[in-house]
């Protein structure tokens, strides 16, 4: 038995960079490895913010699109409102035009009667004049 002890502590003693050297790496190892989790630690937690952020600007952008899309579907409506009117407008003027022709014809008066174009079929050539739109920096915010 004490052959092999000497022979195993004379290996260890004959050889000690050996076991300098394991140590040395296994030292720097395992700060390799302490370095790598942290390098993940800070990558995950970049990621983290990243998606938080990501959820928050997600967020704002469905409120916009509902705010737009109310503001279209209140638009759409006062659009119809105003095609009604229109509509009915053209028909008042219509019966107009009539009443003004017959007493012509009754009076024997002529009477210069202008033909009432249909509104909606081309409304960018309406015999009406040129007025501005007024629009405000409000009408634009999303």
């Amino acid at each position: 038995m004490s052959s092999i002890q000497k022979q195993a502590s004379s290996s260890s003693d004959g050889c000690p960079n050996i076991d300098d050297r394991k140590r040395k790496r296994m030292i720097s190892n395992r700060e390799s490895a302490r370095r790598s989790r942290m390098r993940k630690q800070k990558q995950m937690e970049g990621l983290v913010n990243e998606t938080s952020q990501l959820e928050s600007s997600n967020t704002m952008l469905k409120q916009n699109i509902d705010a737009a899309s109310q503001r279209y579907i209140e638009m759409e409506s006062a659009n119809n409102v105003l095609r009604a009117q229109t509509m009915e407008l053209t028909d008042r003027l219509r019966s107009l035009n009539s009443v003004l022709q017959i007493w012509g014809e009754v009076s024997g008066l002529n009477v210069e009667i202008p033909e009432v174009p249909d509104p909606l079929m081309k409304p960018w050539q309406l015999p009406c004049p040129v007025q501005p739109i007024m629009a405000s920096a409000d009408m634009f915010q999303f």
